[in-house]
């Protein structure tokens, strides 16, 4: 029986990437492209969507007894 090798696509180059745990960078190709993905992230370049039907949690009032 033959294993099936998975390949991912590196989100940030586009490179084809085996997925392995011998792959420390996956889904990433590389150390480079890891630490671009985390500086995207840390520079707040991505975001997720909020819900705004919810006040935050500042907003939000102490109930009377």
């Amino acid at each position: 029986m033959t294993e099936k090798i998975t390949t991912v696509i590196c989100p940030i180059c586009g490179q084809s990437v085996v997925w392995t745990p011998a792959n420390r960078f996956r889904p990433f190709c590389s150390e480079r492209c890891k630490m671009i993905d985390l500086g995207s992230w840390a520079s707040e370049n991505y975001n997720l969507p909020a819900d705004e039907d919810q006040p935050l949690s500042e907003e939000i009032k102490p109930s009377e007894p």
